[in-house]
């Protein structure tokens, strides 16, 4: 299924992506679409976290929300369809949360990619800070990437779509409710990182209001720069 990725980027390149053991936390509007491109591209190990169950409010704009999935955990309609892709693909499906007392049950240290698709503003936080604070892996001698997704709620227009290291993201209320919550607690990433945004919202009295049409381009850039990062490093 994967000859034409091969073609593209080479045997050596898939090779990677096959070994690659990627963890993403949130597969809705962002997330779901981000892990359906990491195994198409070739991604052969993936873990999925959330602790949410598909509803109706979700079949807008998340990758397995369908009337058949309804009420199914989130992971759980995932895991199922990213089989029926590939079915010798390695995907775990965890049915929970990240928080800061779950953090150690996840063992971010044996990833070579965490990716970042977290709508609550504690929970974010504590993965950027533990994230970042990781050590290089031992049969690497690399720190696994992390890549975080900024706010994609209350946008329209794709073309803002950027990506930047986090102290570069300008016109996103969530890095900057991030970056000021670091600020006052004293607590800071302790390596750069890249983050998907788009700056500004719509003007709209109505909170929450989300497209597919940017939800899923936020989620294939962070597909995208994963793939970047492991086909074009030696």
């Amino acid at each position: 299924m994967l000859s034409r990725v091969e073609k593209l980027i080479g045997r050596e390149s898939l090779d990677r992506l096959r070994q690659a053991r990627v963890i993403v936390f949130g597969v809705g509007g962002v997330g779901s679409w981000c892990v359906e491109a990491l195994l198409r591209s070739g991604v052969g190990h993936i873990t999925i976290v959330d602790s949410d169950c598909v509803e109706v409010s979700n079949l807008n704009r998340q990758m397995m929300a369908t009337t058949l999935t309804l009420g199914q955990p989130k992971v759980t309609a995932m895991r199922q369809r990213l089989l029926s892709i590939n079915p010798e693909a390695d995907i775990q499906a965890i049915e929970g949360r990240y928080t800061a007392e779950t953090s150690e049950s996840f063992h971010l240290q044996d990833y070579d990619c965490i990716i970042d698709c977290i709508d609550s503003l504690p929970h974010k936080l504590h993965l950027i800070l533990t994230a970042t604070a990781l050590s290089p892996r031992p049969e690497t001698g690399r720190r696994p990437l992390f890549l975080s997704s900024m706010g994609a709620a209350r946008k329209v227009d794709s073309s803002l779509i950027r990506t930047a290291e986090f102290w570069r993201v300008e016109g996103c209320p969530l890095a900057r409710a991030l970056r000021n919550k670091m600020k006052k607690e004293g607590t800071f990433p302790r390596r750069k990182f890249q983050c998907v945004y788009a700056p500004g919202i719509l003007e709209t009295s109505v909170p929450g209001g989300t497209m597919m049409h940017i939800t899923a381009q936020f989620g294939l850039k962070l597909a995208e720069l994963f793939i970047r990062k492991t086909t074009q490093d030696n």
